[in-house]
């Protein structure tokens, strides 16, 4: 969740048909779920899947289970993702943020500190992010502040970072 979704480069150098047509669906797919088009995103992602099973297919269909609040599912497609690709990073953060949705922060330490040791993950400030987030509640909030300000350190813009470190440090005055 919350993860930058539009790194298909390397699905894109396929020869075979059938993944060239999973890519096809894929890309489709992510198109409907940012249009808001839910079902029919599902229904690509899951015909990607059918003809190519890839990551990153089954993390944006468990994704989009998310959107509709079916964090059960969309735990289910991220654990089929990690089965496929161990290296891959957005799984495991996605699992560690749904278990925060589901006011399980605690759960969701192993899997953000996974995403942090992912050997193919673009966006490393997640799951910093979402382990702040848990720290927070757990009221450990220089280590929060450290993970918020490792955050920032992996994507200075990352507006969520800045506002959670403003809030500790409202706190902490």
């Amino acid at each position: 969740m919350n993860d930058a979704r539009d790194n298909f480069e390397h699905l894109d150098t396929t020869d075979d048909l059938a993944e060239r047509e999973a890519t096809h669906y894929f890309q489709t797919a992510y198109q409907r779920q940012m249009e808001g088009k839910l079902d029919e995103a599902i229904l690509l992602y899951e015909r990607s899947i059918a003809l190519h099973p890839t990551a990153e297919a089954h993390t944006f269909l468990g994704w989009t289970y998310s959107f509709l609040g079916d964090l059960d599912r969309a735990i289910a497609e991220c654990l089929r993702a990690i089965e496929l690709d161990p290296d891959f990073g957005n799984p495991y953060n996605d699992i560690g943020a749904y278990l925060i949705e589901r006011d399980d922060p605690l759960s969701s330490t192993l899997w953000l500190q996974r995403a942090m040791k992912a050997k193919r993950y673009e966006c490393y400030f997640y799951p910093h992010f979402n382990y702040g987030r848990v720290l927070e509640f757990q009221g450990r909030w220089l280590d929060a502040m450290r993970e918020y300000t490792t955050a920032l350190a992996y994507n200075p813009d990352y507006a969520a970072a800045k506002k959670a470190i403003r809030n500790l440090q409202c706190r902490l005055n």
